[in-house]
């Protein structure tokens, strides 16, 4: 259901730290929000060292831009940003100031998942049921 783009310049995150960060940004979005993690998605794009400013001059940022479902209570998506932040932060050994992680929402209707569109928050326990139960079973 969410989606995360970690962007950062090439050479900034080892795989290991990739992992790293992947493993605690689904821990922390699935206790906030509620969802099983096998939903929490994450990508890593990187840009050369050279297409990356901070302030109009060259920079080696951590960019956090998450997506989750509109109708979460602010104050969860306030912790969520803080929380990821500083996970960022300590996991990649970077300093905080480089860190900036941004969520946005939108409808849950406008996002569709394994062919559906997502459930609104509070009702992911009867939307996976639905999921689980169309699923064809081993032949």
């Amino acid at each position: 259901m969410p989606l995360y783009t970690c962007t950062t310049a090439q050479g900034t995150l080892t795989m290991e730290t990739k992992a790293a960060l992947a493993t605690e940004i689904t821990r922390i979005h699935a206790v906030i929000n509620h969802v099983p993690p096998a939903y929490v998605n994450i990508v890593f794009p990187e840009l050369p060292r050279d297409n990356v400013f901070v302030g109009g001059t060259p920079g080696t940022p951590l960019l956090i831009n998450g997506w989750a479902r509109r109708g979460h209570p602010q104050e969860n998506t306030s912790r969520l940003a803080l929380e990821l932040a500083a996970a960022v932060s300590r996991i990649a050994q970077v300093d905080p100031e480089t860190v900036l992680v941004v969520i946005q929402d939108s409808p849950a209707r406008s996002a569709v998942e394994g062919g559906r569109l997502l459930p609104e928050p509070g009702r992911e326990s009867e939307w996976t049921d639905a999921h689980v139960a169309a699923k064809p079973g081993p032949r």
